[in-house]
């Protein structure tokens, strides 16, 4: 990772950023969240060491994002999105999505959250986002409150459906098959960061980076990169529509800001947590590990946000194909067969939930179950790390305050 002075409780850290969280869609749910704990250790610089995010009858975590200036915390599960302030305590929650909700990201130019959702059988993937000041209560319904607004990504549903044995059929979610173009399942990391390759970073203008789920099936060469879209939701306003999922809609943008390709090797459902890390500048990619002979599989990835993509091939399609290439931060571990860079990060770091808090620290999602009288709930918890890039876990826990 891009080496950046900075000091974190006496220590030199270095940093990166994004991660990804995957999901298997999960039984509609409805929860009360458990008890927050009676108190908080605050770690320096006034945040907490862990934020609870209570136990639902939902899917696992898939995502976070914070809103630091007024103090909450947001966790993706599944099928609800989870409210809580910074000590657990829950606020609010949405319920009744029958789609996948994936990775989250705070818009701060707007002050909502944008989100991942995914409806594959009806052949539809927006940008769900969540007017979260109005998130007040419990089990406000996706549908009916107003809340969530919605917008349709015409370029993934085209890869998603791709014909790509010319048979006239569309083979469904299923990896097990030469359909998808570039193995496309779909969309699970989003994040705000500026443009790839924009040498003024965090000066610069914040897009919405939205990342590829990728079938990890290992008959197939063209499924081994990440790819990324980049959008400016500056004007999303006249594309968003009332999530209704007895009708899906298609508004949405006609063509994407960029679209990015970085060899990365095998992974199972592609990006799950997204982040960019205003401290390094770089982008962190959050993936569970792939099963390809050949390949080092790593699960966490780290994209250079210090040099610009470049025009390439792109490796193993049907057709030859050149596109835009991402490079890959030049640490961590190295596979020098593949010439592919990053962390066998064992346990979780990233793929449930990665938080940036741009100084060297990063939220890393805990997911957990418990027994609730005979009801199996999803836990979630929130735990400050620092990125020390290491290999192979490239974060600690942060030590307690001083």
């Amino acid at each position: 990772m891009r080496k950046h002075t900075g000091h974190l409780g006496g220590r030199l850290v270095t940093t990166v950023a994004a991660l990804a969280c995957t999901a298997v869609v999960a039984t509609a749910s409805t929860a009360l969240a458990e008890t927050a704990p009676a108190s908080v250790t605050a770690a320096p610089g006034g945040l907490p060491q862990s934020v609870d995010g209570g136990a639902w009858q939902s899917g696992h975590v898939q995502g976070m994002a914070i809103d630091r200036r007024k103090g909450f915390m947001y966790f993706s599960m599944t099928n609800l999105l989870v409210k809580t302030d910074l000590k657990g305590n829950p606020v609010g929650s949405v319920t009744g999505f029958t789609g996948h909700l994936g990775d989250l990201d705070f818009n701060e130019k707007d002050g909502r959250v944008y989100g991942s959702l995914e409806y594959k059988e009806a052949k539809s993937f927006y940008i769900a986002i969540l007017d979260v000041d109005r998130i007040t209560r419990m089990d406000m319904d996706a549908q009916s409150t107003g809340v969530v607004s919605t917008v349709y990504l015409k370029e993934v549903v085209k890869d998603f459906t791709a014909d790509m044995n010319g048979d006239g059929v569309f083979d469904g979610d299923t990896g097990n098959t030469p359909d998808h173009r570039y193995g496309c399942s779909g969309i699970d990391g989003v994040a705000f960061g500026p443009a790839f390759g924009d040498r003024r970073a965090n000066r610069a203008a914040k897009r919405l980076t939205v990342a590829y789920g990728v079938y990890a099936n290992t008959g197939r060469t063209d499924n081994d990169h990440q790819v990324l879209l980049q959008y400016d939701v500056t004007r999303w306003k006249k594309y968003e529509r009332p999530l209704t999922e007895s009708a899906p809609h298609t508004s949405g943008p006609a063509r994407v800001g960029g679209k990015f390709f970085a060899y990365t090797g095998n992974t199972n459902f592609g990006v799950q947590n997204l982040e960019y890390d205003g401290h390094s500048g770089n982008w962190l990619m959050a993936a569970y590990k792939g099963s390809k002979p050949g390949f080092p599989n790593y699960s966490v990835f780290a994209l250079d946000g210090a040099r610009k993509p470049v025009r390439g091939w792109v490796r193993g399609q049907q057709r030859p194909e050149r596109g835009l290439l991402l490079p890959l931060l030049r640490e961590g571990a190295h596979d020098a067969t593949t010439d592919t860079y990053g962390w066998p990060a064992p346990g979780q770091y990233g793929q449930y939930g990665l938080v940036s808090l741009d100084d060297g620290r990063f939220y890393v999602a805990r997911s957990g179950t418990l027994q609730d009288g005979g009801v199996t709930k999803q836990t979630a918890r929130a735990e400050l790390n620092t990125w020390t890039g290491l290999t192979p876990s490239p974060f600690t826990p942060a030590g307690p305050a001083a």
